[in-house]
């Protein structure tokens, strides 16, 4: 959906991004991470067609975003870190204009702002003028205005500033939610604990380059991460379970495994069971969560190769 080649793009006293190349797949959430001042909304900006590169290419479901910016801006959705709404305007007035403008029928207006109101929790609010809404519902309003004409590609900075817990739990079931509807998502954030729930890969960009050279897989939805830890060591723990069937341990010591498995509850029974009914002490079993985070010192605090 989204390939960029040999990327560079330069302000008048840095070179921002230094040949950056990726591949994003088609419906898929895909974390951009990394440090402030490491390049990402240079790289969403350029992405979105709204920033003319030194060099390289950009092409988003097969446009080039110097030769067909409009093309890409009409199928695209963008959320700035900093976005401006219109303080005098309601919600409705607000997402009426930004749906008209994205080229939405007149006839469809009312139903497209509806929907999307109502996807990010403000339909009480559509006769809210702006300026009287808190910090959280602006943000609300901000990501309604992205997603209002159904995008093929949404690209959000920083989406879950200003947000409640209970709004980002709400986000992360929306994003989700447009994925599986078939939209295609980069979310740009430096923490990592909001990106955990709903993103499968990570582009981790420092210093204006993408660290190992492309995306890190680090979530799949049948197959997720889990941890097994035993009360007495076992140096036999790991070609245990790498004898089970559908089982790939990733890594293990006398106490402690993390492996990939199904996500069944049968299955987990199964392996309970059999891990008891062999003497193993299981003392703890369950989903591993941070393999966000884990993924990603896992490749900085190494100090992994930075490719191209």
């Amino acid at each position: 959906m989204i390939t960029v080649t040999d990327l560079v793009y330069e302000y008048p006293t840095t070179r921002a991004l230094k040949g950056v190349s990726l591949h994003v797949a088609p419906q898929t959430i895909t974390a951009l991470v990394g440090p402030n001042g490491a390049g990402k909304t240079t790289l969403l900006r350029c992405l979105a067609a709204l920033e003319d590169p030194y060099s390289g290419t950009v092409t988003v479901a097969g446009h080039d975003t110097r030769a067909e910016p409009r093309a890409i801006h009409a199928l695209l959705g963008y959320l700035p870190d900093f976005c401006g709404l219109y303080d005098a305007l309601s919600v409705r007035r607000i997402l009426t204009y930004t749906a008209r403008s994205r080229g939405i029928a007149p006839a469809l207006t009312a139903t497209a702002v509806e929907k999307a109101a109502d996807r990010v929790g403000l339909v009480d609010r559509l006769d809210t003028k702006a300026g009287d809404l808190s910090r959280g519902l602006r943000q609300r309003l901000a990501i309604a205005q992205a997603i209002v004409h159904e995008p093929k590609v949404l690209l959000l900075d920083e989406p879950a500033a200003g947000l409640d817990p209970q709004a980002r739990r709400d986000l992360s079931a929306l994003l989700v939610a447009l994925k599986t509807a078939g939209m295609t998502l980069v979310v740009s954030s430096h923490i990592l604990a909001e990106l955990e729930d709903y993103c499968s890969e990570m582009l981790i960009i420092e210093d204006g380059l993408i660290v190992g050279g492309k995306a890190i897989k680090v979530k799949d939805v049948e197959r997720p991460r889990y941890f097994v830890e035993i009360a007495k060591a076992r140096s036999d723990l790991k070609d245990f379970l790498n004898a089970r069937a559908g089982v790939d341990v990733i890594e293990a010591d006398e106490y402690h495994a993390l492996f990939t498995h199904a996500r069944s509850a049968t299955a987990r029974a199964r392996l309970i069971r059999d891990l008891i009914n062999a003497g193993f002490d299981v003392s703890a079993f369950g989903e591993a969560t941070k393999a966000l985070e884990a993924a990603y010192f896992s490749q900085v605090g190494a100090k992994a190769e930075i490719g191209r």
